[in-house]
Order: structure tokens, then C-alpha cells, then sequence
């Protein structure tokens, strides 16, 4: 029952008239979390009644009309799609990803928004999803992949990739969490730990996975790419002898970026063409350390720490400029959140991004830190924080139509 009525609850917010003046494409769970923020005399009412009297007959679901039911049901919150799947059979076929209805139908609606993807390694190995628009953590089930030791590779498009190890054989994995629809890949021509990349193309319902250099450096190994569409993968251009500078990757715009320090700039990848060239943009002068970051519509940005000394340190952003191959400052930092985020000069932090949006995170902090390149904003994540050496973060994208076949 209590399945029901948060279908009930999701419904009204969907049936809710739109203003002309609210954008009709925001975020699937603003409304739920504008509702929790600022209580109107009606939400006050609702809140006051009993449950028995916001719950619904389960005959209306019943004689529901399945396009009305499918058209309630991709407007609720993917996370909370999880509880409903038991009230019935019929719900369950829908919401286990099964149904063209249902799928066309999410595709349709608006985004979810951004969510913090979250996995530990261990026995068993833990995975969740921090909602920034719910301001929510959920937990997403993991034991329907093999119990093999695997750590995060990335995600995109509503996919996650994985890799580990089966015994002496590295493996790679990419699944659905929300269908949980897996799928082992080949092994490849030459299979061994390798730096991986997932890239999801949803027109072409496909995904493809980009193998680059080996993970310590130390085999030179040729680039391969995985396609989903012939389930195999195919062997590219090897690339040339460079320094990397880490094995932080960036992919955007069918583009592979990597920091090299000689030659001086980065390799780039282009998965169209299969081959690589080296673009000699200089890195800013005393940087510490720098993580490439894919934005939306081909922005690239180097995120890094400049000076020499804990007092002097800042945190810097820079966009690459295509046409004049040069880095260019967008954004600084400001120091209350420097200081709160590093509280040591050589204190370690992870950074990472998606759609214009950059996360921090520290190794001994709990709680992470935003940016939105496009608003210019800074903002606090609470219970984001890299205190374990085997978590591991990245943006997800939950969508119950993105298919692994």
C-alpha cells in the first residue's frame, strides 16, 4: 500500500498545472523537492491527513488505462520506480524495462537531473546514487553482476561500465543499474588492464568502449574500441611514445584526450577516424597537478592547483581554446573553499565532471564540492567524500531506456 500511495503522490505531481512562467523542461524531482523546501497550505493539509486517506482504492490502478498508467509512471523519479515494482505483475513488466510503451515514454520526459554515482569495492561491493535534485541518497543493488573483483570504470547515458578481474583474466562489464540488464565484453585482442572509456550513443541505441594505453605504461599496446552493435572490438592506431602525465582520460565530442608531458600538451583521439595527433596547447605555469574534464558541446577544461607553497596554492579552471590551441582561465576557486576542501597543501583530491558541471572531492573531507561552469556557482555536496581508497565517484544519468543489447 504504501507503494501505492507514493504512486498516487507522483501522479498528482504529475497532473499539476504548469505555469508560464516555470520552465517545462526542468528535472524530474524539483517539484518533489520544492514541495519538501517550502510547505503550502495545501501540502500542510496533505501532511496532516492520515495515510488511510491519501491512499487509492487499488481498483482505480486496476482499471488505469495502460497509456495513462505508462505516462504517470516515466514521470516519477527513477529511484523511487523501485518500490513499485511488487504491487503487481503488471507494474513489474513495465518497470523492469521490458515494455516500448514504458521506455518511449521516459525517454521523452524530462531528465532526472544530475546524480553522484558511488561504488566501493569490497565482498559484497557497495553502490548508490546521491540525487542532487531529490537531495537524496538511494542504494542500487549490485548482486546480479559477477562476484569478480571489480572497480568503476564511468558511466554515460544511464550506463555503467566496470572492470576486474575473473581469477588471472580481466574482464569488463557494462550494466544497467535501474534494469539490471549486464553484459560481459569479449576479451580483447590484447587483454590486459587497460585505461577504459564508455561513451553511449542513445539516436543509435549503442555504446561503444575505448581501450587506450596499458594502466601502468609499462606494455605498448595498440588502441581498441568496443562496439556494442557487432559485439566485438576492433584494433586502431597505437599511440605514440609519450609521457603521460596521469591516467586521467577525458572523452567529448568523439574525442580522447590525455596529458602528456613530452611532448609537451595532449593527445587527442578521434574514435571517427581511428588515430591520434598531438595538440600542442602549454600547460599554465606552476601547476601541481591538472585533471582534464569533458564538458557539454566539446568544452574540455583543466582543473588543477597552482603555486608553490600552502598559503600561495589556488585552485584554478581553464577552458581549452580550439582555435588558438592555449588554456584559458574561466574560474578561481575562492579561498573559503579552497581551505575548506584542502586543509593540507599535499592533501589529495579526485575531480570530475559532466555537462558543464565539475565535482571535488577530498580524501579526508565529508562532504564534496559543485561547480556550475554555466551559473558560475559553487555549492556544498553533503556525504561526498573519497575517505576509503576503494570509493570511487562519478556522474550518472539514471534512464530506464538506455538498452546494453
Amino acid at each position: 500500500m504504501d507503494a501505492l500511495a507514493a504512486a498516487a503522490g507522483a501522479r498528482a505531481v504529475a497532473a499539476r498545472p504548469t505555469s508560464p512562467s516555470r520552465p517545462r523542461t526542468k528535472p524530474r524531482g524539483l517539484d518533489e523537492e520544492t514541495c519538501a523546501a517550502t510547505p503550502n497550505k495545501a501540502t500542510s493539509a496533505a501532511a496532516a491527513a492520515s495515510p488511510a486517506d491519501v491512499r487509492m482504492d487499488p481498483s482505480v490502478w486496476e482499471a488505469l488505462p495502460d497509456d495513462l498508467l505508462v505516462e504517470v509512471l516515466a514521470r516519477v523519479p527513477p529511484f523511487l520506480l523501485f518500490r513499485l515494482r511488487a504491487v503487481s505483475r503488471r507494474w513489474g513488466s513495465l518497470l523492469r524495462g521490458g515494455d516500448p510503451a514504458f521506455l518511449a515514454a521516459h525517454a521523452a520526459a524530462p531528465s532526472h537531473g544530475p546524480c553522484l554515482l558511488t561504488f566501493s569495492r569490497g565482498a559484497p561491493p557497495q553502490c548508490g546514487a546521491l540525487s542532487l535534485p531529490l537531495r537524496a541518497r538511494y542504494r542500487l543493488p549490485v548482486g546480479f553482476l559477477p562476484a569478480w573483483d571489480l572497480w568503476l570504470v564511468g558511466s554515460s547515458g544511464g550506463l555503467v561500465c566496470l572492470s576486474g578481474f575473473d581469477g588471472p583474466i580481466f574482464r569488463t562489464v557494462v550494466c544497467n543499474p535501474l534494469t539490471q540488464a549486464w553484459r560481459v565484453l569479449p576479451d580483447m585482442h590484447h587483454n590486459h588492464q587497460r585505461q577504459l572509456v564508455l561513451a553511449v550513443d542513445r539516436k543509435r541505441r549503442s555504446f561503444k568502449v575505448i581501450a587506450a594505453s596499458d594502466v601502468y605504461g609499462d606494455k605498448t599496446l595498440p588502441t581498441e574500441v568496443y562496439d556494442s552493435k557487432e559485439d566485438s572490438w576492433s584494433v586502431h592506431q597505437m599511440m605514440p611514445a609519450a609521457n603521460l602525465c596521469s591516467s586521467k582520460m577525458a572523452f567529448c565530442d568523439s574525442r580522447l584526450y590525455l596529458e602528456t608531458l613530452s611532448p609537451l600538451g595532449l593527445m587527442m583521439y578521434r574514435v571517427d577516424a581511428g588515430h591520434w595527433e598531438h595538440i600542442p596547447a602549454k600547460f599554465p605555469r606552476s601547476l601541481l597537478d591538472g585533471y582534464l574534464v569533458a564538458g557539454a558541446r566539446r568544452r574540455l577544461f583543466l582543473v588543477g592547483r597552482i603555486g608553490l607553497y600552502s598559503t600561495l596554492q589556488s585552485m584554478r579552471i581553464w577552458e581549452l581554446d580550439h582555435g588558438r590551441t592555449v588554456w584559458v582561465e574561466i574560474s578561481r576557486m575562492p579561498p573559503k573553499y579552497f581551505r575548506a576542501l584542502l586543509r593540507l597543501s599535499a592533501e589529495r583530491f579526485e575531480c570530475f565532471g559532466q555537462d558543464n558541471l565539475i565535482c571535488f572531492t577530498s580524501w579526508n573531507q565529508g562532504k564534496g564540492l559543485l561547480y556550475d561552469v554555466d551559473k558560475k556557482a559553487w555549492s556544498w555536496i553533503a556525504g561526498c567524500a573519497s575517505q576509503l581508497c576503494n570509493t570511487q565517484f562519478c556522474f550518472y544519468e539514471p534512464r530506464f531506456d538506455t538498452s546494453i543489447y
